[in-house]
């Protein structure tokens, strides 16, 4: 019998876990706190762990990231499970190592498939650690010899290169995730050779290390990329506890893609990809239709995915081996509507030199899609009721009928019932079209996709342009993060097909993307901007007070701060212990995660 940890500091959210898993055959462990989940894991050696994010005292990215330290869990499937989902929590929470992402009120059936298929990744998942690399560039050969020294640690492979341009050939060829380096060399600056990183690989963490510290020179290496910019002589203890927190994130970046590679083999039903709890709900619902539809009405935005759904529902369809045939209603000339659908004889207008069987004779058997429905003239609906109605046709020109056996789907991004009240589109075929409505939700609505979507596309687009393209670096992710999507998922296609055929490594950042995704636009999450004094006198203490603001208009929000400031959240973890501000978050972070 397989094991199942629920973590949750709510005795209600517990027992409807349980209950329903037990149900299922499986054994339950339950915590009431990040501890007790620590502790009963370590002695229960449980299958699948299920952690609320957010509990008080240590929370669920405290629980995962101690538990997979041990390497007896490295691989064990963990789920995060929250009823108060922040901004970016999902990609938080796949980063820091969880498997999966469901948020509360908890649908059951959801809950069930995704603790069995986790159970079945859990098995699959490989037990290795990924080989992280670190690359050293200093001219002082002693530096060298130190930090390789001080830097070791099992699993780490650490090169070094004394020249910027050996370090530069040491990039290219070896593809280090982190690189530590001098700023002052001869040849080339750390700066320089910053540039040149980012401008091979963007989501290598680069640290910059000088003894000619100056606010500028730190700021400029920030906004160019660096992930740090230490001051010499640098304290050994947290120079390890800065590269181990770069190394964790690598092994952890690593896993993520490993999962997300693995969850979208999981996540695709007949060309939809998703598994955010919207799709969870569409997904079942096209499969219980499929089997016994004669009409369909499905509604959306345009770039939803209308089609695929169409799609889906005809191949689940018992006439799945018929045809399928498409009109779209808002591309045919009004006056050849009926001809187009019903079909004429010979002679029944002006250039009908032959007979001609129409789209409902073709789709006979099988499927007609009726893409963009509120553009059908209301003449032609009239006629298109009668159709439906009677499984009959009447090409025009001919006095007889003929039979027809087709399932019609109907699609259109417009609000039919205001188009009927407003009467622009009849009532009755209206409602002969709804009697099952299918709702695909916007992509702002099922944002939780949008890594699996972002994965999908890149796989997709790197194989077409022969290219080996491995994923998105963390600030062109925000970029895409932050987008409200007006086109869907149709515009994020569009966007990450531009991407691939412009990114010349392996890895898209923001420059490989569409001019207008580059900068904040009208399309973007409304973002606070910082007001600027011209008051303020040094550059210190006008980072520091550029650092309070961001923080205040945050409401002490660090990654919120950092999006602000344009810089990394590590970078501005070092800004608030250089200006000794850590102390104003400490009221702040129970209630932000951070």
């Amino acid at each position: 019998m397989k094991k199942v940890l629920v973590a949750d500091d709510e005795a209600k959210s517990r027992e409807l876990v349980r209950t329903v898993l037990e149900k299922s055959g499986y054994e339950i462990i339950e915590a009431a706190d990040g501890f007790e989940a620590l502790r009963n894991a370590r002695e229960q050696k449980p299958d699948l762990l299920i952690l609320d994010l957010h509990m008080p005292g240590l929370d669920g990215f405290s629980v995962v990231e101690e538990f997979r330290s041990d390497p007896e869990f490295a691989v064990t499937p963990v789920m995060a499970l929250t009823a108060s989902a922040m901004h970016g929590d999902r990609e938080r929470a796949l980063a820091a190592g969880f498997t999966s992402y469901i948020s509360k009120p908890i649908s059951l059936s959801i809950l069930r498939s995704e603790v069995e298929r986790l159970l079945t990744l859990g098995t699959l998942m490989p037990a290795t650690s990924p080989a992280i690399s670190l690359l050293i560039i200093d001219d002082n050969t002693k530096s060298l010899e130190l930090l390789s020294s001080a830097l070791a640690q099992p699993d780490l492979l650490i090169l070094t290169a004394s020249d910027p341009e050996q370090g530069l050939d040491l990039v290219y060829n070896k593809h280090p995730q982190i690189v530590l380096t001098d700023l002052v060399m001869p040849h080339m600056t750390g700066i320089e050779v910053l540039e040149r990183i980012m401008e091979f690989d963007p989501s290598t963490e680069v640290i910059l290390m000088t003894a000619h510290y100056t606010t500028e020179t730190a700021v400029e290496a920030i906004k160019k990329g660096a992930s740090d910019y230490l001051n010499k002589p640098i304290s050994l203890g947290a120079l390890r506890a800065r590269v181990g927190r770069l190394v964790a994130e690598a092994r952890k970046q690593h896993r993520s893609l490993q999962l997300e590679g693995e969850l979208l083999a999981t996540s695709e039903f007949e060309g939809i990809v998703g598994r955010s709890p919207v799709m969870c709900e569409m997904l079942p619902r096209i499969r219980r239709i499929a089997p016994h539809f004669r009409t369909v009405l499905i509604t959306g935005d345009t770039g939803t995915g209308k089609d695929l759904v169409a799609r889906a529902l005809h191949r689940l369809s018992p006439v799945s081996a018929g045809r399928y045939v498409v009109l779209n209603c808002s591309a045919v000339v009004e006056t050849l509507f009926e001809s187009e659908l019903f079909g004429h004889v010979k002679g029944a207008f002006t250039g009908a030199t032959s007979d001609k069987a129409g789209l409902f004779e073709h789709a006979h058997g099988g499927t007609l899609f009726l893409d963009e429905i509120g553009d059908m003239p209301l003449s032609t609906q009239a006629k298109l009721l009668r159709a439906l109605q009677n499984q009959e046709v009447q090409r025009v020109g001919s006095l007889s009928m003929r039979k027809v056996d087709v399932r019609v789907i109907a699609a259109t991004n417009q609000n039919l019932r205001a188009a009927v009240a407003e009467k622009r589109f009849r009532e009755d075929l209206y409602y002969r079209l709804s009697m099952v409505e299918v709702q695909v939700p916007r992509l702002i609505d099922r944002k939780e996709d949008l890594a699996l979507l972002e994965r999908y596309f890149v796989d997709r687009f790197a194989s077409q342009y022969k290219k080996q393209i491995r994923g998105l670096t963390h600030r062109a992710q925000v970029r895409l993060s932050l987008h409200n999507w007006p086109g869907n998922v149709r515009e994020l296609e569009n966007v990450l097909g531009h991407a691939c055929m412009m990114a010349l490594g392996d890895t898209i950042d923001v420059q490989d993307l569409p001019a207008y995704m580059r900068s904040p636009s009208a399309h973007e999450e409304p973002r606070p901007a910082l007001p600027s004094d011209p008051e303020v006198g040094a550059l210190a203490e006008q980072e520091r007070l550029l650092i309070i603001r961001a923080l205040e208009t945050s409401n002490g929000n660090q990654s919120q701060a950092a999006r602000i400031l344009r810089i990394g959240r590590d970078a501005l973890r070092y800004k608030l212990k250089k200006h000794n501000l850590e102390s104003n978050l400490a009221p702040q972070r129970s209630a932000t995660g951070e």
